[in-house]
C-alpha cells in the first residue's frame, strides 16, 4: 500500500486511482509479485543529446532516471551518460533503436534525416506553445501519431520535458532589417533552420557542447539554444553581443524520451506504465522549471553582465513567420506520414488559437495593462 501510495502522489495526478495510464491508454495494474517479494533488478542505459548534468536538460535526464528508480522500488535502475559519454550526441536515436542504449533523452528535430514526420513532435515555428503542444500530444491525437512514426525503428516516444517559449538566439551582428539575415551562419535546427536557409541564412546544426567555442571563433555568427537558465549555464554571454526575443523558431519545445520498443516489451506490464508516467511527470516539471528560474537567470544577464536584450523587429518576424508557412507546409507534402500529422497539428493549432483568443491572450493582454 505505501508503494501504490507513493506512485500515485509521484505522478502528480497522470496516474489514476486503481489504474496506471501509459500515454493515452488505461488499463488495470497486475499484481507484480508476492508481498515483501523481491526481484533482481534490471539495469538500463540512458544516453542524451546533452552535456552531463547540464541545468535543465541533462538534471531532467537526471531526474527521469530518478523517479523510474524509486517509482519501481528499485526494480528497474537507469544509468544516465551525457553526450559523448557512451555514443555522440546526435547519434542518440540510433543507439537507442538499435539497442546499444534502452532509452533516449532529445528533441525530435534532430532525427528529420530518419523521419521527417518527427520534427513536428519538437517544435513548430510560430506552432503550439508548450500548453498547446502537450494538450495536443495528451488529449488531441498527437501521442498516436508519433508513435506511428517512430514505430518502423523499433521506438516508443514519450513527452519528457518542455523548455516553453524560447529566446530568438544570441547575434554577433544587429537585426535591424532583413539584410542582416543574408549570410547569418547560425546554429539553428529543425524547421527553424530551414526557414532561416529561405531567408538568407546558413543553418547549422551543432550539439549544446559545441556551441560556445563555435560562437567564440566566428564559425558561427548567431546561435539559438535556449533560453536565460541554460543559456547564462553556458556563458554564452561571453560569446556573442546581442540576445534577441522573441523564440519564433521554438514556442514550446517538447524533449523526448526515446523507449528501444523489444527492451519495453520485455518488462512487467506495471514497469512499463511506471517508465511512461515518469517521463510524463518530468514533461510537466521541466517546464515549470523553466518557468521559474528564466527570469532569475534574465535579470543576471542584464544587470551583472550587461547583455543587450533586443525584439526583433517586427518587419523580420512578419517575413519569418510568411516563410514559416511557406516551409511546413511543403515539408508536410513530402510524404503522407508527415502530411497526416500536419493535418492534425494544423487543425488543433486552429481550434486551440480560437479559444485562447478569448483566455490566455485576453487575459495577459488585460494583465500587462
Amino acid at each position: 500500500m505505501k508503494r501504490r501510495d507513493f506512485l500515485g502522489q509521484a505522478a502528480g495526478g497522470a496516474l489514476l486511482t486503481g489504474t496506471f495510464v501509459s500515454g493515452c491508454q488505461q488499463s488495470e495494474a497486475p499484481s507484480t509479485a508476492a508481498p515483501g517479494a523481491r526481484r533482481e533488478a534490471i539495469t538500463w542505459k540512458l544516453v542524451t543529446t546533452w552535456p552531463k548534468n547540464f541545468p535543465g536538460l541533462g538534471t531532467g535526464a537526471n531526474n527521469l532516471a530518478r523517479l523510474i528508480g524509486e517509482m519501481s522500488d528499485g526494480r528497474l535502475q537507469i544509468k544516465v551518460y551525457g553526450a559523448g559519454e557512451l555514443v555522440p550526441a546526435l547519434e542518440v536515436f540510433d543507439a537507442v533503436s538499435r539497442g546499444t542504449a534502452e532509452l533516449g533523452h532529445g528533441a525530435a528535430y534532430y532525427w528529420k534525416g530518419k523521419s521527417t514526420a518527427a520534427q513536428f513532435f519538437a517544435a513548430v515555428p510560430f506552432g503550439l506553445t508548450a500548453q498547446e503542444m502537450n494538450a495536443w500530444l495528451y488529449h488531441g491525437g498527437g501521442m498516436e501519431l508519433w508513435r506511428e512514426v517512430y514505430a518502423p525503428f523499433g521506438l516508443v516516444p514519450a513527452a519528457a520535458g518542455n523548455s516553453g517559449v524560447q529566446m530568438a538566439g544570441w547575434f554577433n551582428r544587429e537585426i535591424n532589417s532583413l539584410e542582416d539575415l543574408q549570410g547569418l551562419k547560425m546554429r539553428i535546427p529543425g524547421l527553424g533552420g530551414e526557414v532561416l536557409r529561405r531567408a538568407g541564412g546558413t543553418p547549422v546544426n551543432l550539439a549544446g557542447g559545441e556551441i560556445f567555442t563555435s560562437l567564440q571563433s566566428g564559425a558561427i555568427d548567431a546561435t539559438e539554444w535556449v533560453g536565460p537558465y541554460n543559456d547564462l549555464a553556458f556563458g554564452l554571454y561571453k560569446a556573442a553581443k546581442h540576445y534577441y526575443y522573441p523564440g519564433w523558431h521554438e514556442p514550446g519545445t517538447t524533449l523526448e524520451c526515446l523507449i528501444n520498443q523489444a527492451a519495453f516489451d520485455a518488462l512487467p506490464v506495471d514497469l512499463q506504465h511506471i517508465v511512461t508516467n515518469a517521463c510524463r511527470v518530468v514533461n510537466e516539471d521541466m517546464l515549470a522549471e523553466y518557468t521559474a528560474r528564466n527570469n532569475a537567470a534574465l535579470q543576471t544577464l542584464t544587470t551583472e553582465h550587461g547583455v543587450d536584450v533586443r525584439r526583433l523587429p517586427d518587419a523580420v518576424l512578419e517575413r519569418l513567420r510568411v516563410l514559416s508557412d511557406e516551409v511546413v507546409a511543403e515539408v508536410a507534402e513530402e510524404d503522407p506520414l508527415s502530411g497526416k500529422v500536419y493535418a492534425s497539428f494544423r487543425r488543433f493549432r486552429d481550434q486551440v488559437e480560437a479559444w485562447h483568443d478569448i483566455s490566455e491572450r485576453a487575459y495577459l493582454n488585460v494583465r500587462a495593462g
